[in-house]
């Protein structure tokens, strides 16, 4: 059976700063009519920060969908044109006040493609040293910055705190890479 699914129809519910809403009307493969409510997003950067003291860097902010302050690494929208390691160059500037000399793609994955487009870019970024010229932080972005060791972002997870799955994949792969090091 062929799974794909024929859009039919769309209609925008919601077009905002940060996301879109659309109603798809599809015909599934069985020749059923179905609707999708498809969370558009232009994109984003997530980046783990780890410096020659071998700890990463989080950023402990308030998340009001969740009512809780989350410890996450630094992470932020794709503007439309803008390519993602420019992204990051532009992040680590405005949330962490870092510049690095080594920053690498990682790899590149859907956030949730159950409802959501949006594509994650992960990095990872070495060989710090402060920004010569800071940029300015979003409006209404509070942060504390935190660094962590390996074991210190394992509890995190457990206590719940790192509870996103950019953060937890970022440490999960930080972990790997310790441990092909050590071999």
């Amino acid at each position: 059976m062929d799974l794909q699914e024929k859009k039919l129809s769309s209609e925008e519910i919601y077009n905002g700063k940060i996301i879109r809403v659309e109603r798809e009307t599809v015909l599934t493969p069985d020749g059923q009519q179905a609707f999708r409510e498809i969370v558009r997003h232009q994109g984003a950067v997530c980046v783990l920060v780890v410096d020659d003291q071998n700890r990463m860097l989080l950023v402990r902010q308030w998340r009001e969908p969740l009512r809780q302050v989350t410890a996450e690494v630094p992470a932020g929208k794709i503007e439309r044109g803008e390519d993602p390691q420019m992204t990051v160059v532009r992040e680590l500037n405005e949330e962490v006040r870092l510049q690095a000399q080594e920053i690498a793609l990682v790899n590149t994955y859907y956030t949730s493609p159950g409802f959501a487009d949006e594509k994650m870019y992960f990095y990872v970024a070495h060989q710090l040293s402060p920004v010569v010229q800071a940029r300015p932080q979003d409006p209404g972005e509070f942060l504390r910055l935190q660094w962590v060791t390996l074991p210190e972002a394992e509890q995190l997870i457990a206590q719940g705190e790192v509870c996103d799955a950019k953060t937890i994949n970022a440490i999960w792969y930080w972990k790997l890479q310790q441990h092909e090091e050590n071999k």
